[in-house]
C-alpha cells in the first residue's frame, strides 16, 4: 500500500500548479530606421572585440580590464552564488535523512525514552530519520525552475558587465587620445600667441601698433593657456577613470595609435531585430528574470495546498550498550504526513498576489528593456552615419581656415589690412581644430556604441557557458 501511494502521489505531481513560462509576443519593427544604408556583407555584431579594436595597446588594456576589473569579479562571484542556490533547490527533490545517537555517559538515568513501534524503555539508541516531500503540486519543481532562471540571469548579467566594461575601456581610451590631440593643438596655439604677444609688445614700444592690439593678443594667449590647463585636468581625470576600469590605482595610461589613425570598418551593418533580441545580454537577463518570476507564482500557489511528506524512522535501541546491535534491538516505522495551511491560508493567498504582481513588474521591465535596446541601436546608427559626414565637413573647414590664416598673415605683412583679420582667422582655426578632434573621437565611439547596442562579440571566452538543465 505504501509503495502504491508513492506511485499515485508521484503521478499527481507530474502537473505543477501555476503558469508555464512562454516568451511574450511583442510588437517589434521589422527593420531599423537607418538599416537601409548598410551594405557590409560581414555582420559587425559577429566580430570579436579584438578584431574590431585594431589598436594593440587598446587590446592590452581591454585584456587587463577583463582580468582585473572588480565589477566583473563581482559578477562572476554572483554566478557562483546562484549556482549554489540552484543545487540547494535541487536537493529538495531527494529525501532528507538525518541521524542521531543517544549514549548516556554521566550519572544514572531513571526511566528512558520510549520509541514508537519499539517495545520497552531504552537508554542507548542509534536512529535514522527520513523525510521526503512528494512534489504533488510542483512546488519544488517551480522553485528549481526559478533558481535556474536566476542563474541564467546572473550569467547574462556577467555578459552585460563584460559588454559595458570593454566598451567603457575603448571609449575612455579614445577620450584620452582626443585630449592628447586637443592638448597638442592648444599648446601649439599657445606658443603661437606667445610669439604674437612678444611681437606686439615690441611693436607697441616702437609705436607701430596700438595698446588695443597688444591687449587682444594677450587675451588670446591667456585663453589658450586656460584651455591647456583645462585639457590637462580632463586628461588626468580620464586616465584615473580608465585606471579604475583596469582594476588599478590611478596611473598614467599607455598610448598606441593616434586618434586620426585608428582603423574601423568603413561600413556598419545594422543587423536585424531578431538578432538584437538574441544577442543583447540585458534583454536576455530581463527575460530570465521574467521566467523566474513566473515560476515563483507556481511556488506561491503550491504553498496554499497541503504538503505530503513520506516519513520514516529506522534504528536500534537497547537498555544495555552491549545489546545494542543484537537482532532483537532494531525497529522501524513509516508513514505519511499531511500538512496544510489553516489560519495562515489568507496570508498565503496574498503571497500569491505578491508573486503575480512581481511577474507583471518583470514583464514590464522586459518590454522596457527591449524598447531601450531598439532606441540605443537607432541612436548609434544615426551617430555613425552623421559623424562620418560631420568629420569630413570639419576637415574641409580646417583646411579652409588654414588657407584663410595664411592669406590674412600675408595681407597684414603687406600692410593691406589690420592684424584683427589675423586674430579672427587664428581664433577660428583653433576652435575648428579642437572640434575636429572631438568629431574624430565621436566617430570612433559611435561605432563602439553601435557594436555594444547590437550585443556584439564581447565575450572573453571561446565558448559560451552552457545552460544548466533542470533534473529532478
Amino acid at each position: 500500500m505504501l509503495f502504491l501511494a508513492v506511485i499515485v502521489f508521484t503521478f499527481l505531481g507530474a502537473c505543477a500548479v501555476g503558469p508555464d513560462y512562454s516568451q511574450p509576443e511583442l510588437e517589434v519593427p521589422e527593420n531599423f530606421r537607418q538599416s537601409e544604408t548598410s551594405s557590409s556583407l560581414e555582420s559587425l555584431a559577429n566580430l570579436p572585440w579584438w578584431e574590431l579594436l585594431k589598436d594593440s595597446t587598446l587590446q592590452k588594456l581591454v585584456q587587463t580590464a577583463l582580468e582585473g576589473n572588480r565589477d566583473l569579479q563581482q559578477a562572476v562571484a554572483s554566478i557562483e552564488e546562484f549556482e549554489a542556490r540552484l543545487y540547494v533547490a535541487r536537493t529538495d527533490f531527494a529525501p532528507q535523512v538525518t541521524g542521531s545517537a543517544r549514549f548516556p555517559a554521566l550519572g544514572r538515568t531513571k526511566g528512558g525514552f520510549r520509541f514508537p513501534a519499539a517495545p520497552g524503555t531504552f537508554n542507548y539508541s542509534l536512529l535514522g530519520d527520513l523525510a521526503w516531500e512528494l512534489d504533488v503540486w510542483g512546488r519544488i519543481r517551480r522553485s528549481t525552475e526559478a533558481a535556474l532562471a536566476d542563474l541564467l540571469a546572473r550569467e547574462e548579467n556577467r555578459r552585460a558587465v563584460v559588454l559595458g566594461l570593454v566598451s567603457g575601456v575603448a571609449q575612455a581610451y579614445f577620450d584620452v587620445l582626443q585630449f592628447d590631440m586637443q592638448l597638442d593643438i592648444a599648446r601649439r596655439t599657445l606658443e603661437s600667441w606667445e610669439e604674437s604677444v612678444r611681437i606686439a609688445s615690441a611693436r607697441l614700444k616702437r609705436g607701430v601698433t596700438s595698446r588695443l592690439d597688444a591687449d587682444q593678443f594677450e587675451a588670446e594667449r591667456a585663453n589658450a593657456a586656460a584651455r591647456v590647463a583645462e585639457l590637462e585636468r580632463s586628461m588626468t581625470q580620464k586616465e584615473n577613470e580608465l585606471s579604475v576600469l583596469l582594476g588599478r590605482n590611478p596611473t598614467k595610461i599607455e598610448r598606441g595609435t593616434i586618434l586620426t589613425d585608428q582603423v574601423f570598418p568603413p561600413e556598419v551593418p545594422a543587423g536585424l531585430p531578431s538578432e538584437l533580441l538574441q544577442r543583447r545580454p540585458d534583454v536576455l537577463q530581463a527575460e530570465q528574470e521574467l521566467a523566474a518570476a513566473t515560476a515563483r507564482i507556481g511556488v506561491a500557489k503550491a504553498d496554499r495546498f497541503p504538503k505530503v511528506t513520506l516519513t520514516g524512522i529506522l534504528g536500534v535501541a537497547s537498555p544495555r550498550l552491549s545489546n545494542l546491535f543484537q537482532s532483537d534491538a532494531d525497529f522501524g516505522a513509516a508513514g505519511f504526513d499531511l500538512v496544510g495551511p489553516l489560519l495562515n491560508a489568507e496570508a498565503l493567498g496574498f503571497q500569491q498576489d505578491v508573486a503575480e504582481a512581481q511577474a507583471r513588474q518583470a514583464l514590464a521591465q522586459y518590454e522596457q528593456t527591449i524598447l531601450v535596446a531598439f532606441k540605443e541601436v537607432e541612436d548609434a546608427l544615426i551617430a555613425v552615419q552623421t559623424a562620418r559626414v560631420q568629420r569630413q565637413a570639419q576637415i574641409e573647414q580646417v583646411e579652409a581656415l588654414r588657407s584663410a590664416l595664411r592669406l590674412a598673415s600675408l595681407r597684414y605683412q603687406g600692410g593691406v589690412t589690420s592684424y584683427i583679420d589675423v586674430l579672427i582667422a587664428k581664433r577660428s582655426l583653433f576652435d575648428a581644430e579642437l572640434s575636429l578632434a572631438e568629431t574624430h573621437r565621436l566617430h570612433l565611439v559611435s561605432i563602439v556604441q553601435l557594436y555594444k547596442a547590437l550585443g556584439g562579440g564581447w565575450s572573453p571566452y571561446p565558448e559560451p557557458v552552457s545552460p544548466v538543465s533542470v533534473k529532478g
